[in-house]
């Protein structure tokens, strides 16, 4: 027996990322109910968009057939998902969360168990792409769960996403988005050193790209953020607040794994100096920030 598509869904967490997923989700034509606890983002989103608010997440999990989480860290997931009057107070049998929140394996596998204890569904799908990536519909969605679970959810997520990819069992979607961290802050710091070189040497920033861009260099970060970075620009994007918080969690399970991930290590270093500059809010490009001033 063929089962019957998702039709109505609840999004918990209306921040950067979940104002415009959620958005999506209505456009798709989904029955959507929205929880943030700053209850005026989720008027501003009903006023916006076609849905409704609820009070609690347990009230916006009622009666949905899949619920959506994206807040900001595990005590945050916690705090909407399993203590009283979270999502697992409200969800009826059946139906499946999805956590979106960059958090840990940990507590990925934690509430795949919860849910399974309720009859429930769950993935761990964080997701990468940024703002621009939620707001253009343009996300990749890195899950972890079982496959019949994920094929219930897929229309769902495809409606704010270009990619989505079952990594492998609870857990694995978190694993995955802790690979793209790391690697992006490898790519970020030689980013930052050789444009940082480039200005010293008197080189042509513009001229540099157009002749190095389109090799073996080339990087999203080299087409979307090279100009951001020669001028000098941060305030946008990504923030080193957020990504500290995803390093951290990438370190903490590298050190249970036992591996030593000497490279992420020296990066997370010089985002907490840049924080210490002042630039917090900054997006992740800033590590450039760092080497402009011992030029200076």
């Amino acid at each position: 027996m063929t089962e019957t598509p998702p039709k109505r869904v609840a999004f918990v967490g209306l921040g950067v990322m979940g104002y415009p997923m959620a958005g999506h989700l209505a456009a798709a034509g989904y029955e959507t109910t929205v929880f943030n606890r700053t209850s005026s983002r989720a008027d501003a989103w009903c006023a916006e968009h076609a849905g409704k608010r609820a009070e609690t997440p347990a009230e916006a999990a009622s009666g949905a057939d899949v619920v959506l989480v994206c807040v900001g860290n595990d005590d945050d997931v916690r705090e909407v998902t399993t203590a009283a009057d979270g999502v697992f107070d409200g969800v009826s049998p059946g139906a499946v969360v999805v956590d979106h929140t960059t958090a840990s394996a940990k507590l990925a596998r934690e509430l795949e168990a919860v849910a399974a204890g309720k009859g429930l569904g769950f993935l761990d799908a964080p997701v990468s792409g940024g703002q621009a990536g939620a707001e253009n519909g343009q996300l990749s969605v890195m899950v972890g769960g079982r496959r019949d679970t994920f094929e219930r959810a897929l229309p769902v997520l495809e409606a704010y996403s270009k990619a989505v990819t079952l990594i492998g069992e609870s857990g694995s979607g978190q694993l995955a988005k802790m690979v793209n961290q790391v690697c992006i802050a490898g790519v970020v710091q030689g980013l930052a050193e050789g444009l940082a070189f480039a200005k010293r040497a008197g080189l042509d920033p513009a001229l540099l790209i157009e002749a190095i861009g389109k090799g073996a260099a080339q990087s999203w970060q080299m087409d979307n953020r090279w100009q951001t970075m020669v001028a000098g620009e941060f305030e946008f994007g990504f923030a080193v607040d957020w990504m500290r918080k995803d390093l951290a969690i990438a370190l903490e399970e590298a050190e249970r794994l036992g591996i030593d991930l000497e490279m992420t290590t020296l990066v997370d270093g010089y985002y907490a100096e840049v924080q210490a500059m002042g630039g917090n809010r900054w997006d992740t490009s800033s590590l450039i920030a760092r080497l402009d001033r011992d030029t200076d």
